[in-house]
């Protein structure tokens, strides 16, 4: 049974920094790495919204709202994924959730594309 475990969230000032961690267990090793994954925030009221996403080769994508602040990465060996945030505004408040989806070459940048989901951890920047 595959399992995600986010990690990391808190409460910051705006400017501040955090690093979100997403433990993944139930893959062989291996077939983690061809993992495709992904980093999702849902904010209250909103619809869930794509943050950063990484594939099996390590290529990253992000949403613009975040890009040049946040990066993505993940680990094969400790089959951790990980979205280092700085510079945190206001509206990056939300419950980040990370997903995963396999066997797959290009992530995919919707909700939709993965089958595979955290819990949540939250995020909350203060002005």
């Amino acid at each position: 049974q595959v399992l995600l475990v986010e990690s990391g969230g808190g409460s910051v000032q705006a400017g501040g920094s955090l690093r979100l961690s997403c433990a993944a267990s139930g893959y062989a090793g291996y077939t983690y790495a061809r993992y495709c994954m992904g980093w999702f925030r849902q904010a209250p009221g909103k619809e869930r919204e794509g943050v950063a996403f990484i594939d099996r080769s390590q290529s990253t994508s992000y949403a613009e709202s975040v890009k040049g602040r946040f990066t993505i990465s993940k680990d094969n060996a400790k089959n951790t994924l990980y979205l280092q945030m700085n510079s945190l505004k206001p509206e990056d408040t939300a419950m980040y959730h990370c997903a995963a989806v396999g066997l797959c070459n290009k992530a995919p940048v919707v909700a939709t594309g993965y089958n595979r989901w955290g819990q949540g951890t939250q995020v909350t920047v203060s002005s």
